[in-house]
Order: C-alpha cells, then structure tokens, then sequence
C-alpha cells in the first residue's frame, strides 16, 4: 500500500476514477486497539520489534496537504480521529471481486474520544450521503478539483485521497481531525486471526453469497476471513441497504474491542508481537501516529476503552426523494450529533430518533 493509500465503492458516483494501484481496505475500524498491543511492547524497549514495525507504517501528511484553511486545533485533551475504509479489489485483495480501476472510501467513521479518554462517541457516516464536497488537490497528479453540491460522500477519496477525506469531514462538522487511520482487507483479516477469531451470536442466518458469509442462527467464533464476510455483509441481512450493513459492523467493532480485551495480549510477548505486527501492516496514518513511538503513546491513551464506554451512532439520514439509493443528512439533527462532539458530551438520543440510520433492519441480528 502507498503512503497514499485508496478506497472504492460499488455505488457509482461522480468524478472521475483513480487508475494508480492499492491494497483494499475495508472495516470500519477502531483496529486501533490491536495497535494498544504497542504499548507494552514500547515498555519493553524490544529494539528489533521497533524497527520491524515502524517499516510496516505507511502515512500521509495531512496537515501539510490542507494547510491553515481547517477548524480550530482545539487542545483540551479529546481527540478526534477519521478511520476509512474501502472494498478495493487490486492486490491481494481480488478474490472479492473486480476492481473498477478506482478508489474510494467505502466506510467512514468519525471517532471523537472525550477528553479524559473514558468513553469514546463513534458517528457512522453513511458512504451514498450526499454532501457539499469542498474544492480539493487533486489526488491524481496535481491540480484542483472543484467544489461540488451533492456529491457522494465517498467520492471524496476518490478524487483527492485522504486529505479530501479529512476536508470534506471537516467541513461536514466543524471539528478538525487529530488523526486520521486506514486499514485494509488483508491487514484486517490477519489481525482476526492473530486475536484467534472474534466471537459473536447472531440473531437468525445470515447467507450472503456476494459476502461469502452463511451463519447459522447462534453463537460463532469468526475466523478473518468470516469477519471479513460479515462487515461486507449487505444483501443477506435487514433491508440490503447500506445502512442495514452499518449495523452490522458497528456490533462487530464492539464484539472486537472485548475480544482484544479478553486474549491477554499485555500478558503474552508472542501473542502481543503477531496482534502488533499485524496491526501495523494493517494500517495507513496520519504521519503524527506514523512510528512506534507516536502510536505506541495514542494506544496508551485507548487501553481503559472497552465496548461499554463506546457509544456508536449513524449520522442522521433520510433517503434521496429523487434517489432511493442516496441518503441525505437530516441537517438540524446532524448539528446535534456535531455539537455533542465539540462539547465533549454524549450524542443526545433525540438527533437520531427520526433517521433512516436506525431502519437498516440490522441492528438485532448480532446480539450485543
């Protein structure tokens, strides 16, 4: 993966498609705590694990592409943190299907952690939401693309990588990303397995040929691979939308972040290396996490979250009158949920109570 890595989507958008090769990544993460395995192995100054892992990063500077021109660094001790991700199908990646030749961010999440780093509220941006997509360099060879009205979010990407990721999110909520992280299909499956699979119960099947997923009702432990099939889940499960799939993957970052918690990674030097190294392969940052140290410290600051402190929401969204495979944000809800954030407080019930974000007809099939 390049230091500027890409993402896709199969809704066809506007603009037009990158060429330039990537490895795919998709999930949306918080696989940031299979990077808290760090921690420990900084503690333990292990000097040829250092330079193993820091030659795994790969980064891009996202201050120097964006400038002056962002929100205000508000330092108060919250962070917020874009995590993309996409279904690419280059590389090692093309057992999933066929790559269209471009790149775009097929999942995003915006993770705000509060201020004393005790809870975490993560907000779910759908990828068919039409937004105003700010003017952007170019991700293809210099230049700029212009502004656009209604454009799908995950174009952003496509036409000017991370740092249009980053501006479009930015102009979205006011608030200006810490970080930014990526992961990738290959990346994520090899940190599954690494942790030894990640038990979850699910409600009714779930048989996704497009996924490569068939479950029985019950409780499974998924390999990487399965869990890879069950985050791409969409026409096996709710109402085959997008959103119905965003469900699905936010009960899985929970199931993940207790099953990180429960393999004694901080008690055991092999298990802790194989979860760091897999994580570190698996991840593309902003360059202020891009070395061991960097995130060795930003771990540090994620080890007390467990999947209790993590409210998860959708941005609130309805369906495109002109468009049923398009979503448009509900724009006085959504100053709420980006309100809440600014103020360090939870996301209020009331911005989500009337979006389509909650009508997937996902959100029991995995039980939490």
């Amino acid at each position: 993966m390049s230091e500027q890595s890409r993402s896709t989507g199969r809704i066809r958008g506007t603009g037009s498609r990158r060429k330039r090769p990537s490895k795919g990544r998709r999930v949306k993460t918080l696989v940031l705590w299979g990077a808290a395995g760090l921690v420990v192995l900084g503690g333990a100054g292990a000097g040829y694990a250092y330079v193993a892992l820091n030659g795994n990063l790969k980064s891009v500077d996202i201050d120097a592409a964006l400038g002056t021109d962002r929100p205000k660094d508000v330092d108060d001790g919250s962070e917020d943190i874009l995590v993309l991700g996409s279904d690419s199908r280059s590389g090692a990646n093309s057992q999933y299907g066929e790559d269209g030749g471009g790149a775009r961010s097929d999942t995003a999440m915006v993770v705000h952690v509060n201020r004393g780093h005790t809870s975490a509220s993560v907000v779910s941006v759908p990828r068919d939401t039409l937004v105003d997509r700010p003017a952007c360099a170019s991700d293809t060879g210099g230049g700029q693309v212009g502004a656009e009205h209604h454009a799908m979010f995950n174009t952003a990407y496509e036409v000017g990588g991370p740092a249009c990721a980053v501006k479009t999110v930015e102009a979205m909520s006011g608030i200006r990303m810490d970080h930014y992280v990526e992961v990738d299909f290959t990346g994520f499956k090899k940190l599954i397995d690494e942790l030894g699979g990640v038990q979850i119960t699910t409600a009714q099947a779930i048989d996704d040929p497009d996924s490569h997923l068939a479950l029985k009702p019950g409780t499974h432990t998924l390999s990487g691979e399965q869990s890879l099939g069950l985050v791409r889940t969409r026409h096996g499960v709710g109402d085959g939308s997008d959103l119905g799939r965003i469900q699905l993957q936010q009960a899985f970052v929970k199931a993940l972040m207790d099953q990180a918690k429960s393999v004694g990674v901080f008690s055991s030097p092999k298990t802790l290396f194989g979860l760091a190294d897999a994580a570190t392969k698996a991840l593309t940052t902003d360059s202020g996490l891009a070395s061991v140290k960097k995130l060795t410290g930003f771990a540090d600051g994620l080890k007390g979250l467990g999947s209790k402190n993590v409210d998860m929401v959708t941005l609130p969204v309805e369906y495109d009158p002109e468009n049923p495979n398009r979503v448009l944000p509900q724009e006085k809800a959504g100053e709420q949920v980006w309100a809440a954030l600014k103020q360090d407080r939870p996301v209020p019930a009331s911005a989500t109570a009337k979006s389509a974000g909650d009508k997937g007809g996902a959100g029991t099939v995995v039980r939490q």
